[in-house]
């Protein structure tokens, strides 16, 4: 091969490639922590949904507010999902993302259950307020390191050098 190579020609080449890319990684970074609407209204929503669990209803009152928590939370999830600007295949959602999902889940059951606990053997009143407090602050806590984990490797895999990720 004794073809002449431009280096100029070659750095605006690459350049050309590796910016797109970038921007690609930079949007989904801002995508897992740049806007915290759904964060908060998953929250509030939460604190509403444990809050009323504290009242006495009967047991079809309870299903019912079960269905509607459940629907409204998957109303979000849909709104949010389809106002992203972008859609990548199988690089946005990786065993992190669903590690941060189990954990998230670990987290806010177990808080949940373990301030119950602790409101009923101190016998406070408006018990049911404090274990929706105390656990949307809980969940409020996890998320944003979670998310941040979850989706930090995805810019890892554009800068590694391709030996390196045939190694592994």
């Amino acid at each position: 091969m004794n073809t002449t190579v431009n280096a100029e020609q070659a750095w605006q080449d690459l350049q050309r490639i590796r910016v797109p890319q970038e921007r690609v990684y930079d949007e989904v970074e801002k995508c897992a922590a740049g806007d915290p609407r759904a964060t908060y209204a998953t929250a509030g929503i939460m604190w509403l949904f444990l809050a009323g669990m504290g009242l006495d209803l009967p047991k079809w009152g309870v299903w019912l507010m079960l269905a509607a928590y459940v629907g409204v939370l998957s109303s979000l999830a849909v709104h949010y999902s389809r106002r992203s600007r972008m859609r990548l295949h199988r690089s946005r959602y990786s065993w992190r993302s669903a590690a941060s999902m189990a954990g998230g889940a670990a987290v806010s059951g177990g808080t949940i259950l373990l301030s119950g606990r602790l409101v009923e053997s101190l016998a406070l009143p408006f018990g049911s307020l404090i274990t929706a407090t105390v656990s949307v602050l809980a969940f409020l806590l996890f998320v944003g390191p979670a998310n941040r984990w979850a989706v930090a490797p995805l810019r890892d895999r554009s800068t590694r050098a391709p030996s390196e990720r045939a190694i592994r």
